[in-house]
């Protein structure tokens, strides 16, 4: 399994950027996924997860109501796309998707994601 990440950049506060994450190898509608970030000197912190078909999806207090997660079946690639983006947002953003189907409890942990991108980077200038 292949993920590729891409669509970072450099934005102003109040900005927008689409995140993206090409698979290969494994189906993204049957398996859980989920978008991690982590900034310098920080440890990694989960942003968002949706469980396998679409089953449940899971947000993080600090992006709901300006991050959406979603995947394109046809193209078998996840997309982040971010609204409102603040200063606090600059991190590394990982796409991340698990073997398994993961149950509510878990998709907020980053130990149960099983394939990662190489990680993207979001910076937002005030």
């Amino acid at each position: 399994v292949q993920l590729q990440a891409s669509g970072g950049g450099l934005v102003q506060a109040g900005g927008s950027l689409r995140l993206s994450c090409a698979a290969s190898g494994r189906t993204l509608y049957t398996s859980a996924v989920a978008w991690f970030r982590q900034s310098p000197g920080k440890e990694r912190e989960f942003v968002v997860a949706r469980k396998a078909k679409g089953l449940g999806t899971y947000y993080a207090d600090s992006v709901k109501g300006r991050f959406t997660i979603s995947i394109e079946n046809a193209k078998n690639t996840m997309f982040l796309q971010m609204n409102g983006l603040k200063p606090e947002d600059t991190a590394v953003y990982y796409c991340a998707v698990s073997r398994l189907g993961l149950i509510t409890s878990q998709v907020r942990r980053g130990d149960q994601y099983d394939y990662w991108g190489q990680g993207t980077q979001v910076t937002v200038s005030s």
